[in-house]
């Protein structure tokens, strides 16, 4: 009898607890699905897409890096790259590999104060490790994880051995024909069997130059792509100069929805070559042309 008594008052107890801690499970998943939900949409179509909007300095080439760095933050960018030389002031260029660690840490903090981050660099890459290596300690004082360039095939053994030493990426530039790299199946006949810290800088702007389809590089290079030279230009021709993304012959939209296709993530820099002493106005109908198909791109786009 007593053992009856136990029973009947303990289970309606033990339902209690049940149906308690179902409901509280509930909330915790309601919860939590409402604070992802949040998360998704705090971050910028850009965001979501993997992607980083950055200038190449070489865009900027008739001012100094502080200039430079003062007309990114002005575009409302966050993001830059190195060009091999830079002006730190007057008009005299020095070699990046060149800068002392003063100079660096000095670059380091000016970027900081306007709220910059440098994304790669583009650098020598000599056969003779001690020279190359030299690239490679500059990634490293710059906290940079991507480096450009165009090594000689004689090389390729040194720049993948300091890339795994490193844990830096090395990304193959092309320029036009007949320039080593112009076709995008060198770039992967350069890296075959090099492992994944050696890809491909795409510049779209010399493949078009070069009479080639920048929709169908890309596609060549699925995978291998660490960041791009991203351009769009007046006309299909080795004497084309750029104008503002999409307004050219350059297909930039389709190349972007290609990229978004391939799960490409990384920096589209900008590689600005015509109009040096003020392309400001271009450059900024680059980046609204670039926002714009970011947020059609992006996962969670609102569908209107």
């Amino acid at each position: 009898m007593k053992k009856l008594i136990f029973e009947r008052r303990t289970v309606p107890n033990v339902t209690r607890l049940i149906a308690a801690l179902e409901l509280t499970l509930a909330l915790v998943i309601a919860s939590g699905g409402v604070a992802l939900g949040a998360e998704s949409e705090s971050h910028t179509p850009e965001e979501q897409l993997g992607w980083k909007m950055a200038i190449h300095e070489r865009t900027f080439q008739r001012f100094t890096l502080n200039e430079s760095m003062d007309k990114t933050a002005a575009l409302g960018l966050k993001h830059m790259s190195f060009s091999t030389r830079i002006t730190l002031e007057g008009t005299n260029t020095v070699s990046i590999l060149d800068l002392t660690d003063k100079q660096i840490q000095a670059i380091k903090e000016r970027a900081d104060s306007k709220g910059i981050k440098f994304v790669n660099a583009y650098v020598p890459f000599p056969a003779d490790e001690t020279k190359c290596r030299k690239s490679f300690e500059f990634a490293r004082k710059m906290g940079l994880d991507t480096l450009v360039g165009e090594p000689d095939p004689e090389a390729l053994d040194t720049v993948e051995k300091l890339c795994k030493e490193y844990q830096v990426r090395v990304a193959i530039h092309d320029h036009p024909r007949p320039s080593r790299y112009w076709n995008p199946q060198a770039v992967l006949d350069a890296i075959k069997g090099r492992g994944p810290l050696m890809g491909a800088c795409a510049d779209t702007g010399h493949w078009i130059r070069s009479g080639l389809d920048p929709v169908e590089c890309l596609r060549t290079l699925e995978g291998h792509i660490f960041c791009l030279h991203f351009k769009d230009l007046n006309e299909k021709s080795r004497r084309a100069h750029d104008v503002p993304w999409g307004s050219g012959a350059g297909q930039a939209k389709a190349m972007m929805t290609e990229l978004k296709r391939q799960g490409f993530r990384g920096a589209y820099c900008v590689e600005y070559e015509y109009h040096y002493e003020n392309s400001t106005p271009e450059l900024a109908e680059c980046v609204k042309f670039f926002s714009q198909n970011c947020a059609e791109l992006a996962p969670h786009a609102s569908k209107q």
